[in-house]
Formats: C-alpha cells, structure tokens, sequence
C-alpha cells in the first residue's frame, strides 16, 4: 500500500502481530503497534478481511498482510471441510515469510488469523506471546497457551488451563481514551445529565428493546435532565428514534460513535455490553455503569469481563435472562438520584485501570525478546 510507504529502518528488531476479527482483537493490537514503533521497532500485522476493516487508524509506519479466514464455526460443510488445508497453507506461507524477514518477537492477538503466525513461530523456534482481551481465554489462545513463552491477560482474574502462568497486563487503549484517563467525573445533579448506551460496534438488539424503554418508566423530574446518546444497530435505529420523539425524549441515535471517548467522559452514566474494550474504556476514564453481558458470548466471557467491576462496586451487572424495563429503570433511577453513590461507582471503575497497559505489554514484548530457543 503506497500510501503506508515510510522510512524504516531495516535493521531494527521486527514485531509480527497476528490477530484478526473483531476490534475487540485489533484495538489492543493497534495500542501496542504504536508503543513498539515509538521504541524504535518495526512492526507487521497479519490480519484477516473482518480484522482489516480496523486498520484504518494504524500508523502508517505499520506493514499490514492480509491472510484468508479460516474459522470452523461458520459457512457451508465444504467451506469448513476445507479449513485445516488453508491453515495449513497460510502456516507454510507464514513460515516462508519468517524465514526471509525473521522476527524478533511474535504477538498472538486471538482470532484464526494467530494461527499461521503462531504455529511458524513454533516451528522456527521464535520468541512468542499471546494477549487475551477476555476474562476466559478463546479458543485460539487456549491452544497456543501452553506453547508460548507469555501469556498476557487484559482482564483479571481470566480463566487459564491448568499449567498455564499468565501476567495481568490490562487490555491497552487507543490514544483517544488514554488522552481522557481519569477524566474529572460531574456527578448527577438537578441540570442536564448525559446517558451513553454502546453495545459494541454493531450496537445491540436487546439494548435497543430495552433502554428506550427504561427510560420511559423513569420519574419525569429525572428523565427531563436526560440526554441520551444511543448506538442501535441499522436496522433498530429508526424505531428507537421515533420512540425517543414521541415522548419528547432528547436522543441522539447513530449506528456508531466515532467520539466514543469523549461522549464517555462527559456521560454521568454508561449503559453497555461487557465487551473487554468496553470495560477498558470504562476504568481507564473512569465512569458507572450498568453492564449487560452478551448470553451467547463464546464460554460467557462478557460475564467473565464485567466481574470485577460488578465485585468492587463500579458497575450493576444486569445478565439478559433479568433484564426488564422495570428492572433497568430502577437502577437507572438508583444511580443518577444519589450522586455519591455515582461518584463511588466512578472511583471504583478508575482503580480498575490500566492506562499504562501498551506500556506493560511492550515491557513484555521486550522481555521476550531476550528469549532465545524457545520450543
């Protein structure tokens, strides 16, 4: 790409990252590929189609490679029968690849693009890590644990098999929210109060079902100083709108913020998924909130996410078989009519974070390195 064409130099150590689709996977990358070019390093990406659609923000200074997914869980039977052959493909293309421009480290992001890389690094006997954004490790990780000389959690405690040691890095945030960390929190009051409701990139069906809702059901004295911003998916969006109007509700619906740090340090309360780039968000600025686990989230590992959070008192935590319109409205009440609780809430989530997160993952990229003939 032409356009990322700058001047490296050729003789600095090389970071390979591998991870792939979802931001969830690619937003921690993206932090610690802008820490280690700050050092000095030069860094390659391996990504899939879904994960490219999140290299727009990398540093230019970043070589991006694109691989096929490979993922057993989705498309027909042949599709899925022919898995293993293009792993084992991208492996021996990943290997090739290495052996031309041999790196110093490789970092495993999660997402089936990891594997190639992982694997090659394996058999080439690499220095080699991976980070898990989740409380429970995915299935990728999982496998590559136990081979890999660290494991890197965003979120803690997380869920390791047995054998395994681990380091709780946090789960590094892009430049816009660390800009915002421990931003001063404005705690609810009789004026204009700002409610954030996120589910993620695409939003979520349930939020959409049931926030517009809750709010309704809110005190009128409370629900006049409200103004909600509301990500809904596409094709939720008009009906959450007309929903908002009609009862004359101050909303602004989008299928997805791009201000998101901002519009969260501004918020008296945030209503969210437990996504972990979410959770980072929440304690490195430091906000309440009330989180909603995703019910068919791989191993409930949004439930696992949300638990500290809920155990020290930053957030409700709210699992989607007891989420009600009532149930929310009544915690929404709680929260914004007892401004030191909110407070609270907001300590809470702050003494969570990991602002430093690139920083401690870069440490350990570094350790690594000092690493020779793993096996």
């Amino acid at each position: 790409n032409p356009a990322r064409e700058v001047s490296v130099n050729v003789n600095a150590p090389l970071l390979v990252i591998a991870a792939g689709g979802t931001g969830g996977h690619m937003f921690p990358a993206q932090s610690l590929a802008e820490e280690m070019l700050a050092r000095g390093w030069r860094v390659k990406l391996s990504t899939d189609a879904r994960g490219a659609r999140y290299t727009q923000n990398f540093p230019a200074g970043v070589e991006i490679t694109e691989v096929s997914s490979a993922t057993f869980a989705r498309g027909a039977l042949l599709a899925r029968a022919l898995v293993p052959l293009r792993i084992l493909g991208g492996i021996l293309g990943a290997t090739v690849s290495m052996l031309r421009d041999r790196p110093t480290v490789v970092m495993g992001f999660g997402g089936y693009p990891s594997i190639p890389a992982l694997s090659a690094a394996t058999l080439l006997g690499l220095p080699r890590g991976i980070h898990e954004q989740n409380g429970v490790l995915g299935r990728v990780n999982r496998r590559f644990a136990p081979r890999v000389g660290a494991v890197a959690c965003g979120t803690w405690p997380t869920a390791l098999t047995d054998g395994v040691n681990a380091q709780h890095t946090g789960n590094p945030v892009r430049a816009t929210v660390k800009d915002r960390a421990g931003a001063g929190y404005i705690p609810p009051g009789d004026y204009p109060m700002s409610l954030l409701v996120i589910g993620g990139s695409q939003g979520a069906r349930i939020l959409s079902d049931a926030v517009p809702a809750a709010i309704a059901l809110l005190p009128e004295d409370l629900r006049q100083h409200l103004r909600i911003a509301h990500q809904a998916r596409d094709e939720d969006g008009a009906r959450v709108t007309e929903f908002y109007a009609a009862r004359g509700i101050d909303a602004d619906v989008e299928p997805f913020f791009h201000d998101i740090p901002r519009r969260m340090s501004e918020a008296q309360l945030v209503i969210s998924r437990a996504g972990a780039s979410s959770v980072a968000d929440l304690t490195v600025i430091g906000r309440p909130s009330i989180l909603v686990p995703f019910a068919a989230g791989m191993d409930d590992h949004q439930t696992a996410n949300a638990r500290g959070l809920g155990e020290t008192g930053a957030a409700i935590v709210i699992p989607e078989s007891l989420l009600t319109a009532e149930a929310l409205a009544e915690q929404i009440t709680t929260i914004l009519t007892q401004p030191e609780g909110a407070e609270a809430m907001a300590r809470a989530a702050l003494a969570l974070g990991k602002p430093d997160a690139a920083a401690t993952l870069a440490d350990l990229v570094e350790a690594l390195a000092a690493q020779k003939g793993q096996k």
